[in-house]
């Protein structure tokens, strides 16, 4: 007799089956498709080419889940755009839910030529195409008003360039209740906030012999340079958080962009350092870092405070230098530890996320990768790669905090004076007989290193390596509640040759599991920690200091618009 509940069952698993399925499908977020002219196009940034599209710099304003698919092209009318078949793998790639951003009109206006579309006619009818077959895909389109042009009378009055062409937009846009974006009225607001002769700094206004890409200079009241596309650009995301709800959660406010494709204010990222005012005490200064490899011996000064970093993906934003202690500077002299470092943080208040600090000099000895000597640091979900000597704590009275970061090296590869808390990071260790740790806490400082439910491992092979050893006769160093593999040295800790050290040095643990967390052949110097005592070693107590600095608050957010 056959069972009745089998085909129930059968049902109920499919049913569960494909529960599962969504819940783990990844989540696909919208990718913005842009059509237009030359004002929203990407520019070549070769040879410092200073012209940029405002559609080139609006990923800067987006969050990096959000793919900007730029296909504006230079002296494109809303006609000759689709004449050209340049429409067609558009909507073979369109999927519901993703956006078209629309804006024609400034080639559209040129009589006598294929690029020619009256504003009462064909114009209206190429919109309206746009819009219908975007509709039919599932997209969602939006259109936008020409930028404005910098032409100015004799009596100095800003002429309306785009007469007609800006209203058949809004009509189109009211008839087939699409939204609409006016840039031509936000540029000319944008113009008229300044002087007429100052409103050229937006514009490609380029002096003669001042850029080796246009030696001949160029006065050009149409097309924006970095400067202009970045303002432009900001405009339009100030729009969209408005107007478009479903694209609002993925508008931020960053101060400053560096891209080495040339879609932000700066390629490098001293630049961007440089830009940020001096003692900037009362706010945040946001420098989103887009994904790139950026060799760069970087210097953030004492006067350049309250800095966040934001990288676009932590393995792809790579800020790397190759120095080496024994190198030698101009004078023959080698360069030192200190020397080595890619980057040297001495402004106070630093925050970094999603970055990678790298030391890329390779296994010859001491090569640092981030040297530390600002107070109240915060690094989050970033990586610290080298080899000797990765992570230099350097300042005394520096207080740093890392949660969820990966940090990897050989010998010594966290050590210096500061007091630091790791929060949930992975040290792993490259290669047998090293020192994970080495700290030189002052004598007066209650804290050293703690870290706090850390994953230690270590690449294959790898064994007998030390939790720390004191580069100085009081380092402080305490691991609480972390997973330990079998690489781990029984002993624990090394006292660099210096019984003496063994009466200074503070060393602890508690809770710790896995293989390497035995401590039944740990130094007799040891502390094995009571609840009690472990439970003073809290994030909060330990990075607090006189300031009440508490670093889980909010710091990482990036701001919303």
């Amino acid at each position: 007799m056959k069972n009745p509940n089998r085909k129930i069952f059968r049902f109920c698993a499919v049913g569960l089956l494909a529960w599962l399925v969504a819940g783990f499908a990844p989540q696909r977020y919208p990718v913005i498709y842009m059509i237009g002219d030359s004002t929203m196009a990407d520019k070549p940034i070769d040879h410092e080419k200073p012209e940029r599209g405002w559609g080139q710099m609006l990923p800067g304003y987006l969050d990096a889940r959000i793919v900007v698919d730029n296909h504006a092209m230079n002296g494109r009318s809303s006609r000759s755009f689709l004449d050209e078949g340049r429409w067609t793998p558009i909507l073979e790639k369109l999927k519901p839910g993703d956006y078209v951003f629309i804006q024609f009109g400034h080639n559209d206006q040129k009589v006598n030529t294929k690029r020619y579309a009256a504003a009462d006619g064909l114009y209206r009818e190429n919109l309206k195409k746009y819009i219908d077959e975007t509709r039919a895909k599932g997209g969602i389109p939006v259109l936008f008003t020409s930028i404005a042009r910098r032409h100015f009378d004799e009596a100095g009055k800003l002429i309306d360039t785009h007469t007609g062409y800006t209203e058949a937009v809004f009509a189109v846009g009211k008839e087939m209740n699409v939204p609409v974006i006016d840039l031509n009225k936000a540029t000319t607001d944008m113009i008229l906030s300044v002087p007429q002769e100052e409103s050229k700094k937006f514009f490609m206004w380029i002096e003669k012999e001042t850029n080796p890409s246009i030696p001949n200079g160029r006065e050009d009241n149409t097309h924006l340079n970095v400067y202009g596309g970045r303002v432009v650009a900001g405009m339009a995301a100030d729009s969209i958080a408005r107007r478009l709800p479903d694209l609002a959660p993925f508008v931020r406010k960053y101060d400053f962009v560096v891209a080495r494709d040339g879609s932000g204010d700066f390629m490098t990222v001293q630049e961007a350092i440089d830009a940020v005012p001096d003692m900037r005490k009362g706010n945040r200064t946001t420098v989103y870092i887009r994904n790139g490899i950026y060799k760069e011996k970087l210097v953030l000064p004492a006067s350049k405070q309250n800095v966040t970093f934001l990288g676009e993906d932590p393995e792809k934003t790579v800020l790397c230098y190759d120095d080496y202690a024994s190198k030698k500077n101009r004078f023959g002299e080698a360069i030192g530890t200190s020397g080595s470092a890619s980057f040297y943080v001495y402004g106070d208040g630093f925050v970094a996320e999603n970055i990678t600090f790298r030391n890329t000099a390779g296994p010859v000895g001491q090569a640092v990768a981030i040297f530390t000597e600002g107070d109240r640091l915060a690094f989050r979900n970033c990586r610290f790669l080298g080899f000797q000597d990765t992570l230099y704590t350097h300042g005394d009275k520096s207080r740093q905090y890392y949660k969820d970061c990966y940090i990897e090296g050989t010998v010594d590869f966290i050590f210096g004076w500061s007091t630091a808390v790791f929060d949930g990071c992975t040290i792993h260790a490259k290669r047998s007989g090293g020192y994970l740790t080495a700290a030189s806490t002052s004598k007066d400082t209650k804290y050293g290193y703690v870290f706090l439910g850390c994953k230690l491992t270590a690449d294959e092979g790898v064994e007998n390596v030390y939790l720390g050893r004191p580069w100085r006769p009081y380092a402080k160093t305490v691991f609480i509640g972390c997973e330990m593999d079998g690489f781990i040295a029984p002993a624990g800790w090394h006292n660099w040759g210096k019984t003496s050290n063994e009466k200074t040095a503070y060393y602890a643990e508690y809770g710790n599991t896995g293989p390497g967390a035995a401590i039944g052949k740990r130094v007799k110097w040891d502390h094995i920690l009571t609840a009690k005592e472990a439970a003073q070693y809290t994030v909060e107590n330990v990075l607090s200091g006189p300031d009440g600095w508490q670093p889980l608050n909010d710091e990482f957010r990036p701001k919303d618009r």
